[in-house]
C-alpha cells in the first residue's frame, strides 16, 4: 500500500513541474525619436538604417592603424579580463544548467571486521591470537538524486546566469570598442603631433632666417638692436614649442603601448612624413536602431532581464522543494558472489521540505530582488539616454568641425601669404622687424590650429562611430 499511497502524494506537486514565479519579462520601454536632430551643415548617410562597419578604422587608410588593432585585440589586457569574464560566466551558465538533470555517483568499499573475545593460543612454543568472529564485506552501487524544478526555482536560475552570460559577452563587445577608440584616438593625436613637429621644424628653419636677415642688417647699421633680441626670442620660443609636442608626442607612443599590451620602454613607433588628414564619412542609423547596436546597451538591458529571473528564484523559496533519491547495488560476504542476485540490494525515496518561519528573510529577499531590478531598469534607461546623448553631440561636433576646417583653411592660406608678403616688405625696408614677427606668430597659429582642428575632426569620427556601435550588432555570437 505504500507504494500507491507516496506515488499520489507526489502527483500534484509533479504536475506543477516546470511553473515559473517570475514576473513576465519586457524590455523597458525608453523615451526615443524618429530622428535626430537636425544639425545645420550635416546630412545622413543613405540608406538612413547603415551602420559603420565592424573594421570602421580602416576608413583611415593606414595600415599601421590596422596593426595596431590587431595586436591590441590579442595583447590589450582589458580585453583580456573582460574575454575571462565571459567565459566566466559561460562556465556558471553550463553549472545552473546541470542542476536540471540528476546526479548520480558511483560507490565501492570493503570492510573488514572482528568480533568476540580475544585470547592467545600457544603451538610448539609459538604464540598466536585466537578465538573471536572475523567478517569481510564488499560493496558497489549507484547513489542517485534529483530534484524537480517544480516553482521554476532552478530554471529562473539558469534564465538569471544565462542573461548574465549575455550581458557579458557585451562587456566583452564594450570593452573591445572602448579600446579600439582610444588606440585609435591616441594613434591620430600621434599623427597629427607629427604633423605639428614638422610645422614647427620648419618653422624654426624660417626663423633662423628671419634671424639671419635681422642680424646682417643690423651689422650693415640699417637695422636697430632690437630687431635681433626680437628674432632670438621668437626663434628660442619656438623651439620650446617644439620640445613640448615631442613630449606629448612620448606621451601619444607610451599609451598605445600599453593599449597594445607592450611595455613602452620597449615600444616606438617611427613618424611618417606625409601626415593625411582624411576623415571618414560616418553612417549614422535612426535612433530606435541604437539600440540594437550599442553593446552597453544590450549589457544593461541583460542585466535587467537577469534582476528579473532572480525575483523568480526567490519566490520560489515559499513553496515546497521536492527530492527524489534512490540507490541501488550489490553487498556480499565474498568477492565471488558479490555480483549475484542474492546479493543485490536498492532503494528508492522521496522526500519534502519547507521554511515554516525565517523571521520575513524570504520576503525581504524578493523585496530586494525587486529594488535591484528597478536599479537596473533605471540603469538601462540612464545608459539609453547617454547613448543618444553621445550620438546627438558628435553629430554637432562633426558638422561644426567641418566648418571650422574650412575657414582655418581659409585663415591658414592668408596668413601665410601675409608672412611673406611683409617679409619681403621688411627685407626691401618698408616695415620694421616687429610687423615681421607679427605675421610670423600669425601664421604660426594658424597653421598649428588647422593642424589641430583636422586632428579633433578625425578624433570626433572616432568617438562618432564609438557612439553609434562601432559596427556591433545584439545577438552577434561573435560579440564582433
Amino acid at each position: 500500500m505504500t507504494k500507491p499511497i507516496l506515488s499520489a502524494s507526489l502527483l500534484p506537486l509533479l504536475a506543477l513541474a516546470g511553473c515559473s514565479l517570475a514576473p513576465h519579462y519586457a524590455r523597458p520601454e525608453v523615451a526615443s525619436s524618429a530622428a535626430w536632430k537636425p544639425v545645420d551643415g550635416w546630412q545622413p548617410a543613405n540608406p538612413s538604417d547603415q551602420a559603420p562597419r565592424a573594421d570602421w578604422w580602416s576608413g583611415f587608410g593606414d595600415t599601421t592603424l590596422d596593426d595596431l588593432i590587431v595586436r591590441a585585440h590579442a595583447h590589450n589586457q582589458t580585453i583580456a579580463q573582460a574575454a575571462a569574464s565571459y567565459r566566466q560566466a559561460r562556465a556558471t551558465t553550463r553549472e545552473a544548467r546541470a542542476s536540471l538533470f540528476p546526479t548520480v555517483s558511483a560507490s565501492g568499499s570493503v570492510t573488514h571486521s572482528e568480533s568476540g573475545g580475544s585470547r592467545t593460543i600457544v603451538t610448539n612454543g609459538v604464540a598466536s591470537p585466537g578465538g573471536g568472529n572475523a567478517q569481510t564485506s564488499y560493496r558497489v552501487g549507484l547513489d542517485g538524486s534529483w530534484q524537480p524544478d517544480l516553482f521554476g526555482q532552478i530554471a529562473n536560475t539558469v534564465a538569471n546566469a544565462r542573461a548574465t552570460e549575455q550581458a557579458r559577452r557585451a562587456d566583452l563587445a564594450s570593452a573591445q570598442l572602448a579600446i579600439d577608440g582610444e588606440l585609435a584616438t591616441n594613434y591620430l593625436g600621434l599623427r597629427a603631433t607629427d604633423a605639428q613637429i614638422a610645422s614647427l621644424s620648419a618653422t624654426v628653419a624660417a626663423y633662423q632666417r628671419s634671424l639671419q636677415i635681422a642680424t646682417n642688417r643690423y651689422t650693415a647699421g640699417i637695422a636697430p638692436h632690437s630687431d635681433v633680441f626680437q628674432g632670438q626670442s621668437q626663434l628660442a620660443s619656438a623651439r620650446s614649442d617644439l620640445e613640448g609636442q615631442k613630449r606629448t608626442r612620448a606621451q601619444f607612443e607610451d599609451a598605445i603601448a600599453v593599449l597594445v599590451g607592450e611595455n613602452a620602454a620597449a615600444f616606438t613607433l617611427p613618424a611618417v612624413p606625409g601626415w593625411s588628414p582624411a576623415t571618414p564619412e560616418v553612417p549614422v542609423a535612426i535612433p530606435s536602431t541604437l539600440l540594437e547596436r550599442r553593446p552597453d546597451i544590450a549589457s544593461a538591458e541583460r542585466q535587467v532581464a537577469a534582476a528579473n529571473a532572480q525575483i523568480g528564484v526567490d519566490r520560489a523559496a515559499f513553496f515546497p522543494a521536492l527530492n527524489l533519491t534512490g540507490s541501488g547495488g550489490f553487498n556480499n560476504d565474498t568477492l565471488s558472489g558479490l555480483f549475484s542476485s542474492a546479493a543485490s540490494l536498492w532503494s528508492v525515496g522521496a522526500s519534502l521540505a519547507q521554511t515554516i518561519f525565517d523571521a520575513g528573510a524570504r520576503r525581504a529577499r524578493v523585496a530586494a530582488d525587486r529594488a535591484a531590478y528597478d536599479a537596473a531598469v533605471a540603469n538601462y534607461r540612464q545608459v539609453t539616454l547617454t547613448a543618444f546623448q553621445d550620438v546627438q553631440d558628435n553629430l554637432a561636433a562633426t558638422a561644426i568641425l567641418a566648418r571650422q576646417e574650412a575657414l582655418l583653411r581659409e585663415a591658414s592660406v592668408a596668413a601665410d601669404r601675409s608672412e611673406a608678403s611683409v617679409r619681403f616688405q621688411y627685407q626691401s625696408g618698408i616695415v620694421v622687424f616687429t610687423d615681421v614677427v607679427s605675421a610670423q606668430a600669425t601664421a604660426l597659429s594658424a597653421r598649428r590650429a588647422l593642424i589641430q582642428i583636422q586632428s579633433d575632426r578625425q578624433t570626433t569620427a572616432v568617438a562618432l562611430i564609438q557612439a553609434l556601435g562601432g559596427g556591433w550588432q545584439a545577438g552577434d555570437p561573435t560579440a564582433r
